[in-house]
């Protein structure tokens, strides 16, 4: 009876996990087939969906400051020494800093290689030239309210992280209450996530109708080559990095984390997943401390994939425009870009914007050709935001072998699938006890 009832239950959650997560993800693959087939053979139809995936996007950024503010307080707060909160956010600052040199480089080296752009002959944008609007569209989106911006969360979430930790058990009723709202924004996540197929079908039709086959195909060079580079990227630098510093495979890695790519392919936004990372590294074992201060800063300052696209993208705008960098101009702009990549967040369009207004303060006479890639931007933009989140994911596993604040066994138990993620609650049952035995000391 005892074995019979250990084979029947093993079969009924696989059911409720079919059910309630995995035709979440097919109705995904599907709006995003659907879209794309939409856009190429009724172009304008597809064009004007676009209200949908915005829609999504702003959904979505609306719950980032909730979701970052909560992390960290409940980081800072649960542990019993600031110094701690000192040595991981130095480390990690540290980190980020020579990584987006390191992959900054790498995009001006790939981009001298392949020489992207040269021979174009493209119309530029027209600056002046205004799309028509949706008076409908716009009344709809303006009912979502506006993204708050990121660092100024972030401070006020340190200060009060800081707080709470010198008011001792006083602050503990505080930090339970705001233990229970995360858990009350990750059930609105949830909710929001059921209109991912809709945000997808709309954003995929629209790029589609708007760039066509054609000029698709007539920048392939700079896309294959953008894909390639953060393709070898991850695997190859941070896949190198991850298994001598951590022993873990980037790919089994990658796997644990295969339901967030396709969230962020879906969206080109690696901040629609930054909820369920949050989630899914502490189930990982890495402890919430290192997970509350390493992910949000990450996603302001840790941003790989942005770095490769900026001076690849660069060195495209000016061959395209006849307007060729040497080797000191180029050096030069690696040193801007490098402090301009840090005020990208991890939103789709953010790496378009950091790109025009580097030029801008760089190189102005290039800003002009920026528009040449707009069509394309959004197909780069996936590999763009799948790079930045797989350097956040690495970089916080890293972190916590580093300050010796990762459960090795539990590592092993959850990337083996013995130890498999809550989807239901995305919340990590091993996290509270940790809370309550940091405050109570």
């Amino acid at each position: 009876m005892t074995s019979q009832r250990g084979e029947i239950a093993p079969a009924k959650a696989g059911r409720k996990g079919l059910d309630k997560s995995h035709y979440l993800y097919i109705a995904v693959i599907a709006a995003v087939v659907l879209g794309a087939v939409v856009g190429l053979l009724f172009p304008e139809v597809g064009k004007s969906l676009k209200p949908l995936g915005d829609g999504f996007i702003k959904l979505i950024k609306m719950m980032i400051a909730p979701v970052i503010f909560c992390t960290i307080v409940l980081g800072i707060g649960s542990i019993a020494k600031a110094a701690t909160v000192g040595k991981v956010g130095g480390l990690a600052l540290v980190y980020f800093l020579v990584m987006s040199t390191f992959a900054l480089a790498i995009g001006l080296v790939v981009g001298n290689i392949i020489h992207p752009g040269e021979g174009l002959k493209l119309i530029p944008y027209d600056p002046n030239a205004k799309a028509a609007t949706n008076s409908t569209a716009d009344f709809l989106l303006g009912i979502i309210p506006g993204d708050i911006p990121v660092l100024p969360t972030l401070l006020a979430a340190i200060l009060v992280g800081f707080a709470l930790q010198r008011m001792g058990s006083q602050g503990q009723p505080v930090l339970k209450a705001i233990q229970h709202g995360q858990a009350l924004v990750f059930r609105i996540l949830i909710m929001i996530m059921w209109l991912a197929p809709v945000g997808a079908f709309g954003a995929i039709a629209a790029v589609v109708g708007a760039t066509g086959a054609k000029a698709i195909f007539g920048m392939l060079t700079l896309m294959v080559a953008f894909y390639i580079t953060c393709a070898l990227f991850i695997v190859v630098v941070l896949g190198t990095l991850l298994r001598v510093v951590s022993g873990v495979s980037i790919f089994q890695l990658m796997k644990y984390l295969a339901r967030e790519y396709l969230l962020i392919f879906s969206t080109s936004s690696s901040e629609a997943a930054l909820p369920r990372l949050i989630a899914k590294m502490e189930h990982l074992g890495v402890s919430k401390p290192v997970v509350g201060v390493t992910v949000p800063t990450g996603y302001s300052f840790n941003l790989d994939g942005t770095a490769i696209y900026l001076t690849m993208a660069s060195l495209f705008v000016a061959n395209a425009m006849g307007i060729p960098l040497d080797l000191g101009a180029q050096v030069s702009l690696l040193v801007f870009m490098i402090i301009a990549s840090k005020g990208a967040a991890g939103v789709s369009g953010a790496g378009l914007a950091t790109l025009a207004a580097g030029l801008q303060a760089h190189r102005p006479e290039l800003l002009g050709g920026v528009g040449m890639i707009v069509g394309i931007d959004r197909f780069m933009s996936e590999a763009r935001a799948l790079t930045n989140f797989t350097g956040n994911a690495v970089a916080t596993v890293l972190i916590g072998t580093w300050v010796k604040e990762i459960d090795r066994n539990q590592v092993t138990s959850v990337l083996s699938g013995a130890t498999p993620f809550d989807e239901l609650t995305m919340i990590s049952h091993n996290a509270e006890p940790e809370v309550k035995e940091a405050v109570a000391v």
